[in-house]
């Protein structure tokens, strides 16, 4: 009976949230009707507390969600809060936003030695420093700049009992970070220069940002010039221009170079290397008709040591003269800026044919 008569009079019960219009403003109170035989009225000590952004919503003839904190207070009314509802739809909004992992922007409104508050509706969430983006830095003092301030986070855990809503800056950077990435990806041809950073040095080369993507300029990349490691000419914070190499969609990866923006040292090889001219070598490779041979200066270019110019001897093999590794003297005896080849000779380099050159060039020195 008793349950069919408050179905009858539709009455409320406490911790129920309900719509509602707002129907008159007293001194100390605001009435809502909220479908029952009585009013529901939200307390003066809840409106003191509230700011006037909230306070325009209540504004008569406004539809508002209130939840039902007492059905009978000693003077006989029905205790309503807009607050604690909107509290209540948005720890529900929380909890559907880490489900979803959604980004939500929130304003920065207090901070603490542990982190950031960020409000979020009624609520108050907490971006830890640990959660907060690396881009940021700032100690504890200057976090003060951020409040008032929008930042994008995401919701990481929520614990409606305990009252407690954690968020993370750098949760929704790194979403983002990823969207900028396939983006970018997508938009980029091979043969693009782009401005970058170095974020990070390798052994085998260097890690560069291009506007959210990193792409790797390897060892060999780096210059035209020989270099051992890549903090011989960079550093982490260096801003610098990359040609794009090569573009991977499908593993996500940006092959990229410092040297393809530097002159080829083939394009002025006659500037750097003339036939007769003795330069040290290491031998890299060895074939049955020569051995390879890198020049042991600052452009490294490598040249071939034909089998006839090992030895005035005849050769069966490379191996019986030179071995890998092996640091020989060489003169060069033909230079092909079109094939890019270099012609080297050890058997030449004490030769009855350049004693005039390499006497002059002596004399030279010796000046």
């Amino acid at each position: 009976m008793e349950f069919l008569l408050a179905e009858e009079l539709n009455l409320p019960t406490m911790g129920e949230t309900r719509q509602g219009w707002v129907i008159e403003h007293r001194n100390n109170a605001i009435l809502i009707d909220i479908g029952a035989k009585s009013e529901g009225v939200i307390s003066g000590s809840e409106l003191q507390s509230m700011d006037d952004e909230t306070r325009e919503l209540l504004a008569v003839g406004n539809e508002v969600t209130v939840y039902i904190v007492n059905t009978e207070d000693q003077h006989g009314n029905v205790v309503v809060s807009y607050a604690k509802a909107a509290e209540e739809l948005d720890w529900t909004r929380a909890e559907e936003l880490l489900a979803s992992q959604d980004v939500y922007k929130g304003k920065v409104i207090g901070q603490n030695k542990g982190g950031i508050l960020v409000k979020l509706g009624q609520l108050r969430g907490f971006v830890p420093n640990s959660q907060i983006s690396r881009r940021r830095h700032f100690d504890d003092n200057q976090k003060n700049k951020l409040i008032n301030s929008v930042i994008q986070t995401k919701v990481i855990e929520v614990d409606r009992k305990r009252g407690r809503l954690i968020l993370s800056e750098r949760a929704a950077e790194k979403e983002a970070r990823q969207a900028r990435r396939a983006e970018l990806l997508a938009s980029l041809e091979e043969g693009t220069v782009l401005k970058g950073r170095v974020i990070n040095l390798a052994d085998f080369g260097a890690f560069i940002d291009v506007g959210g993507v990193e792409g790797l300029v390897h060892l060999s990349e780096l210059s035209w010039k020989r270099v051992n490691a890549p903090a011989d000419i960079l550093e982490v914070g260096d801003e610098v221009e990359v040609f794009v190499l090569n573009i991977d969609q499908d593993r996500e990866r940006l092959a990229l170079s410092l040297k393809r923006l530097e002159p080829d040292p083939w394009t002025i090889i006659d500037e750097y290397y003339q036939v007769g001219q003795l330069l040290e070598a290491t031998i890299t490779k060895l074939t049955k008709y020569g051995a390879f041979a890198r020049l042991d200066d600052e452009y490294a270019l490598e040249g071939l040591i034909h089998i006839s110019e090992l030895s005035e001897n005849h050769v069966n093999h490379p191996k019986d003269v030179v071995q890998q590794s092996q640091t020989v003297t060489v003169r060069i005896i033909r230079v092909d800026k079109d094939q890019r080849q270099l012609g080297l000779s050890i058997k030449q380099v004490v030769s009855d044919k350049f004693v005039e050159a390499d006497l002059e060039k002596l004399t030279t020195i010796q000046d």
